[in-house]
């Protein structure tokens, strides 16, 4: 394990180019499939498919819902997981004498809005110049792509790593994080993670802890001759939005005093993402629920800010003249509810991976730049409940949960061959024919 020499450098470079549009092939076959949550089965048959022709040992793991609320890495769930499973792919040399790595992707995928809107259909991958366009293509099939035929790329240079790398091919990331939990509960833990997110070519120094919340208020309905006696829950719950604002401003205002999130523009980043009320379109809207998330700081205990979050809507619903006429806001925790984490800096990991970004990118390299993600990464999962070095390290994305998704073709080639680079510097390799 080590620095590569230049001839293995070059040999695995030129595998990645070889690759590529076979690559791109596979990354489209990915999109086709809408792994939209509790329908993952598709795409994952299709990865597991995949790593079983490449000689992985492979195996379903379904996600054990008797783990929820006994092991500190899962968060609450509101689905079954009957039909959404994890793929774990792993692969030991038969005398390992380096460094184990996992490289984790997950394959769900968040709704696309109207398809009209888009430029493409969002499950037809469209390959428009340098970029592939659809759903799930850069967040985050193209990583998941990259993972796999990064590691062909090392085989097809003529090499082998000399210590066990799994593949997690995992669901849940999007809500609740459980897949990524579930591999790491079962055991399946290595010296180092390298997850390919979309994150333009930079490494992610922090991410934010977050909480997903679930608001139901409940109004009185009335007919409009006595609209005067009616409570609107809509209403309320639009009062309680801009209450949410004001928890939003002050646990920015935090970020002043916790490292690398001082220059964040909004680490809390509150989001309502779904809002649901009224029965009908001449009464006074009986109930309302809205949904959404926000987020806090690497080192808080996520369990504390969701009480921190029940207090302030149970004041704020006592403060507000509408609010107060309605039985007391349900809080609900539907998603993930886990701390964020921080990658020290000066870690040997990250100092291979700075070296084969460098390597991949010549000879217009520029040094590996690092910055803070305001949001949930399953890097999170490895980096706190196991304490692994967990580097997120992805292409370049446009549009990622929006309209005309899509991810640029150079860029993935770029990652590709770093996280080959890293794989073969961090696990070593050796030359095939000489394997024992």
């Amino acid at each position: 394990m080590g620095s590569l020499s230049e001839t293995e450098r070059d040999r695995i470079l030129a595998a990645v180019d070889t690759a590529f549009e076979s690559q791109v092939g596979f990354l489209s076959d990915l999109v086709r499939c809408a792994s939209l949550r509790e329908q993952e089965s598709e795409v994952q048959q299709l990865v597991e498919a995949t790593l079983l022709d490449r000689g992985y040992d492979v195996q379903r793991q379904m996600i054990d819902q008797a783990l929820i609320g006994r092991h500190p890495a899962f968060s609450p769930a509101t689905v079954s997981y009957e039909n959404s499973w994890n793929v774990i792919g792993v692969r030991n040399p038969s005398t390992s004498q380096g460094r184990s790595l996992i490289l984790n992707a997950h394959v769900d995928i968040v709704p696309t809005g109207d398809p009209k809107r888009w430029r493409y259909a969002p499950f037809e991958p469209v390959r428009d110049g340098e970029w592939l366009y659809g759903r799930g293509s850069g967040d985050m099939k193209a990583g998941l792509s990259a993972a796999i035929f990064a590691l062909d790329a090392i085989r097809a240079a003529g090499f082998e790593l000399t210590a066990p790398v799994q593949i997690h091919s995992v669901v849940e990331e999007e809500i609740t994080g459980n897949g990524a939990a579930m591999a790491l509960a079962s055991g399946m833990v290595a010296d180092a993670v390298l997850i390919p997110e979309p994150t333009d070519e930079k490494l992610v120094r922090a991410n934010s802890g977050v909480i997903k919340f679930a608001i139901t208020v409940d109004g009185k309905p009335a007919h409009p001759r006595e609209v005067s006696g009616g409570v609107s829950a809509l209403e309320a719950a639009m009062r309680l939005i801009t209450c949410l604002r004001e928890l939003e401003e002050r646990w920015n205002a935090e970020r002043e005093a916790k490292p690398f999130f001082d220059d964040v523009d909004n680490p809390a980043a509150l989001t309502i993402g779904t809002i649901d009320g009224g029965e009908w379109i001449a009464s006074v809207p009986s109930s309302c629920r809205f949904e959404g998330r926000i987020g806090f700081y690497p080192g808080d205990d996520p369990h504390q800010r969701v009480k921190e979050f029940e207090a302030f809507v149970a004041t704020a619903a006592a403060e507000d003249p509408l609010v107060q006429r309605c039985p007391n806001p349900a809080v609900e925790w539907v998603g993930v509810v886990h701390a964020g984490y921080v990658l020290e800096p000066e870690s040997e990991a990250e100092a291979v991976l700075a070296e084969a970004h460098t390597d991949a990118n010549a000879p217009d390299a520029s040094p590996l730049q690092a910055y803070v993600m305001a949001c949930y990464l399953d890097a999170a999962v490895y980096s706190v409940h196991a304490g692994i070095p967990s580097l997120v390290y992805g292409p370049i994305a446009e549009n990622i949960h929006a309209i005309d998704e899509r991810v640029s073709l150079p860029s993935l080639r770029r990652v590709t061959k770093a996280i080959a680079l890293f794989a073969a510097s961090w696990c070593g390799v050796r030359p095939i024919e000489h394997a024992s």
